[in-house]
């Protein structure tokens, strides 16, 4: 690869961005798209795609082949609330793929005792997620029960586009928190993206079956993006 691709492209990889390698496979000149690069014309729509489905493959592209590979930012879940849930959360997420991060405030629960070689930040999330901002390549489970812990984490992951926000509570405190929400000026669609209460419904009650539950609606809500691009372009 050119140098200056190769500097561009860690660029990108290191602010988390997707970005897209197109090739002629004519002559072989290459040139990296960035994730929020406007492009025109057929070449536009097809890196669109790609980079919500993540898959490279070659490609006619006015009348020329191409070959354009994908690279995406590894998916992660961050996590807010050091609780049960979540210490069994954090090693099924991995055995996944998943990166996963766990912010708490309360250094009572976020202990190195409890989350073992995790990635364990004991601090607001207000703060927390300042230095790591969420992206639309990171889920976001809340979990702590708290408003005063959860609702700021919820806002920024709708706000910055996470693909999956969910939010643990029955739906009388999901109820309340929707209304916090309008208060704070979201609207009916963006609040209907939280999955609350958090989990598919398979009827989970320990700690352990809602984690399971928590990563498995994850998981669904990352590949079903692809499946619905896929049938976008078909």
């Amino acid at each position: 690869m050119d140098p200056r691709l190769l500097k561009e492209l860690n660029a990108a990889r290191q602010a988390r961005k997707a970005a897209v390698l197109v090739t002629s496979l004519d002559d072989g000149c290459s040139r990296l798209v960035v994730e929020g690069e406007a492009i025109g014309g057929d070449l536009g729509v097809e890196v669109t795609a790609r980079l919500r489905s993540g898959k490279s493959g070659s490609v006619e592209i006015d009348g020329r082949p191409h070959f354009l590979n994908v690279y995406l930012p590894p998916p992660r879940i961050v996590v807010i609330g050091a609780v049960h849930i979540s210490q069994a959360l954090y090693p099924m997420a991995r055995i996944a793929g998943f990166d996963l991060a766990i912010i708490d405030p309360r250094t009572a629960f976020a202990t190195a005792e409890r989350f073992s070689g995790a990635d364990l930040v004991a601090d607001w999330p207000e703060d927390a997620l300042k230095a790591r901002p969420l992206d639309g390549y990171t889920a976001l489970a809340a979990l702590t029960h708290d408003p005063k812990i959860d609702d700021y984490p919820i806002a920024m992951a709708l706000k910055s586009g996470c693909f999956y926000v969910g939010a643990l509570g029955s739906r009388k405190t999901h109820g309340k928190r929707v209304e916090r929400l309008k208060a704070e000026g979201f609207g009916d669609g963006e609040i209907a993206r939280i999955s609350a209460p958090i989990g598919l419904d398979i009827g989970a009650a320990t700690p352990g079956e809602i984690a399971v539950a928590i990563l498995a609606d994850i998981i669904q809500a990352f590949r079903r993006r692809e499946l619905a691009q896929e049938e976008a372009r078909g």
